[in-house]
């Protein structure tokens, strides 16, 4: 597995003022970074067939972690299982906007399940439906669920990893809710595989606020599980079991 290791120079971030600083300045360039990316990318895009559109999402996500690293010391490490052969469904825990751009860089080629108000921001919302994102109604219920259905086998056919959070929202650390039902459904109707994912994100790059804490993110992958055949809420009991315990279980000390 990669990983992406701490500078060595992080005592510097340790300084809370400091630290403040150099997350506004992060918080900025992320935004400013994002939106200027955001044109040529559109552009490229429009000339790209979508196989060779995913390299320019990485190449995105992967300046934004490597700023990250360097400007707040916060780095990650990759751990678990490997990756299985084929495209498959993940299904991430969601707790940080981190995550967001970690998926890109560690899964291979892929599309995201999101909220369709992604769509509305100006530029950016034409990026991400030209990358095949599956852009639901989060209170339309069974018909955003049969949505991701519909579209996701349409997207493992094409060779593709569909990314999900199942908790649908993200959540502060030491909380969840209940897990969708489209990912589980999502497996169980093409016979792919449901690969749960546990990271301690939450704890460096809480959900609000500006302040990112210096650290390593452990990003566990687990291993793959198969949903076919299997009632669904028994599915997503055991991958939420799994993901919550290992979430808990990366807590850093003192947290």
């Amino acid at each position: 597995m990669s990983s992406l290791a701490p500078d060595a120079g992080a005592a510097r971030w340790r300084v809370p003022a400091v630290q403040f600083v150099l997350s506004v300045f992060f918080t900025g360039f992320w935004f400013a970074w994002t939106f200027f990316y955001a044109i040529p990318f559109v552009i490229a895009c429009a000339l790209l067939p979508f196989r060779r559109r995913f390299p320019l999402a990485r190449a995105y996500a992967t300046v934004v972690l490597w700023v990250l690293r360097w400007s707040c010391g916060l780095s990650y490490r990759i751990e678990g299982a490997p990756l299985p052969d084929g495209s498959h469904i993940a299904l991430w825990k969601h707790s940080s906007s981190w995550e967001t751009m970690a998926m890109m860089v560690v899964f291979p080629r892929q599309v995201w399940v999101l909220k369709r108000e992604l769509l509305w921001i100006p530029v950016v919302g034409v990026g991400v439906m030209q990358m095949h994102s599956i852009a639901i109604d989060r209170r339309a219920g069974h018909s955003a669920v049969g949505q991701v259905i519909e579209q996701g086998k349409k997207r493992l056919q094409e060779g593709n990893w569909v990314m999900i959070y199942p908790e649908g929202t993200r959540m502060a650390i030491g909380q969840t809710r209940r897990y969708g039902v489209s990912g589980a459904l999502l497996a169980i109707e093409s016979g792919r595989l449901l690969v749960p994912v546990a990271h301690n994100a939450g704890y460096y790059w809480p959900r609000r606020g500006l302040l990112k804490k210096p650290g390593v993110v452990r990003v566990v992958i687990g291993p793959p599980v198969v949903a076919a055949g299997r009632e669904v809420r028994e599915v997503n009991e055991e991958i939420q079991a799994w993901v919550e315990a290992t979430v808990k279980r990366l807590a850093p000390d003192g947290a």
